[in-house]
């Protein structure tokens, strides 16, 4: 599990922030709805996720705030934002700040956290 588990972290998050947001907005449709709100973030934290296995292969590492952590973010911000274009879905520029924020919080808030857990628990030990 300890193997997959910032993956399911990550879309978890990427659901949460697609759900956080439809709700801020008062938008219903179900989980069409969030579906359709959150494939493009998805899809952009999957390249991320591949981008990092491809360029650290002996080295990666999904626990880590640098590379993982940044470039799932990016990439999760930058083609999600692509493909909301592409497919019509609105890319406010205040949109584009909110969510970057919010999903650099979520996809390298809990990285930090883990580290400083970790890290706290190796020097207990």
């Amino acid at each position: 599990m300890k193997k997959y588990a910032p993956a399911l972290i990550d879309i978890v998050l990427v659901i949460v922030f697609a759900a956080l947001g439809r709700a801020s907005h008062d938008e219903g449709g179900g989980l069409a709805g969030l579906a359709n709100t959150a494939w493009p973030f998805l899809a952009g934290l999957t390249a991320g996720w591949i981008a990092t296995a491809a360029l650290y292969k002996e080295k990666f590492d999904p626990w880590l705030v640098v590379p993982t952590g940044v470039l799932a973010w990016l990439c999760t911000v930058v083609v999600g934002m692509l493909l909301r274009v592409v497919t019509g879905q609105g890319t406010a520029g205040s949109f584009i700040v909110v969510a970057s924020i919010v999903l650099a919080v979520f996809l390298l808030g809990w990285r930090l956290l883990a580290g400083l857990w970790l890290r706290r628990r190796v020097d207990a030990a």
